[in-house]
């Protein structure tokens, strides 16, 4: 705990705090409403964690953007993971979060609960042990999730190829965080005026990933941490770029964020993947927002190796996981809220993923 004190000091804190009321006063003179968005699922939960909402003046609005993997997954690609469980008789690997996410009328966890064969890893790389262990029987790793997690998912190939397993292939529904951010700033129904950017993803694209994004679109952008401090001096940094009428691309979590990013795990990427058009759920087609297997390494795609569809799918209508993802309502206002949706029995991936913003509602701000 040594490490992170230092970033939950309360006096500190509460310095912090009352910068944020001056540059409010000065953006209520102005008649200026700052409408942020955090674009990351772990700055959605700290900030519910911490309170950061109440403490706010009331023309600084924090919205949750959609910043969170296991939400934005459609619904078509836990329907073709259940068919591949329970029809094709094909060994299921994933990350736990991934189990009560609905389908189009089902759950990964209630198929496994009807004998499907679906294991929960908490390394890509469990996977491949599973498929050496047992070289008689076919194994897909469903591989979601933004640049932070994609290089570890991938490493199965490159684990796979060494080890010349063959009976092994990935699901992938892999987003990139850069093309999301266009769309919101195109999408006037969001009408956010300054981005809080991610951190995790950030570690890895780097802070020049967002330089051409920030001069296009003329909206301040900050990168910061996770911790209390580091959210509320995100927050003072972007009120003084809207006080000053600056518009500006500021990396402050520089202890983690370097510039060009993570180089390894870029080249790592860019080795087995490519872009390519993909489905959000509750948002729609984004082009050029999701990555795909290169075509040389087809014999690890699962959705060629067994000719499922992974994009669509028929979500719960009720559900308005997608207008909260873009920041149009908050998890409150949906009429399901904290009544038939609660994380013991989720209707949308919002209320199933830790990162979810209608799971942070829940747990902190009902």
């Amino acid at each position: 705990m040594k490490y992170i004190d230092g970033f939950r000091n309360h006096l500190a804190a509460k310095a912090i705090t009352k910068d944020i009321h001056e540059l409010a006063s000065k953006l209520s003179e102005k008649n200026i409403e700052a409408r942020i968005m955090e674009v990351c699922g772990s700055h959605t939960m700290s900030i519910a964690r911490y309170g950061i909402r109440q403490i706010l003046p009331k023309n600084v609005r924090l919205i949750s953007g959609p910043g969170c993997p296991v939400c934005v997954t459609d619904a078509a690609y836990i329907d073709a993971a259940i068919i591949l469980a329970e029809e094709r008789a094909v060994h299921i690997a994933t990350f736990g979060d991934m189990l009560k996410v609905p389908g189009s009328s089902r759950t990964l966890a209630d198929a496994r609960g009807a004998g499907g064969n679906i294991h929960v890893c908490y390394s890509p790389l469990d996977a491949v042990k599973l498929a050496k262990e047992n070289p008689l029987e076919q194994f897909v790793f469903l591989g979601i999730g933004f640049e932070t997690t994609v290089p570890p998912v991938i490493s199965i190939i490159k684990k796979a190829k060494a080890e010349k397993l063959t009976n092994i292939s990935i699901l992938t529904a892999f987003k990139l965080v850069p093309p999301a951010l266009e769309a919101l700033a195109q999408d006037k129904d969001v009408a956010v005026n300054a981005f809080l950017l991610p951190a995790h993803v950030s570690a890895i694209i780097g802070a020049e990933a967002y330089t051409d994004f920030v001069k296009r679109h003329n909206i301040s952008s900050v990168i910061a941490g996770f911790e209390p401090l580091d959210i509320l001096l995100g927050i003072k940094g972007l009120l003084q770029q809207l006080v000053q009428g600056k518009v500006e691309l500021v990396n402050q979590y520089t202890r983690v964020v370097k510039n060009q990013g993570n180089r390894v795990a870029l080249n790592l990427m860019d080795t087995y993947l490519k872009p390519s058009d993909a489905s959000w759920r509750g948002i729609g087609t984004i082009p050029q927002s999701g990555l795909i297997l290169r075509d040389e390494y087809a014999d690890y795609d699962a959705s060629k190796k067994y000719n499922v569809s992974t994009q669509g799918g028929t979500p719960d209508k009720r559900c308005r996981c997608g207008d909260v993802l873009r920041g149009i309502i908050f998890p409150d206002e949906c009429p399901l809220f904290n009544k038939e949706c609660t994380p013991l029995f989720p209707i949308g991936p919002c209320m199933v993923s830790s990162e979810g913003s209608c799971a942070a509602y829940y747990k902190y701000s009902r």
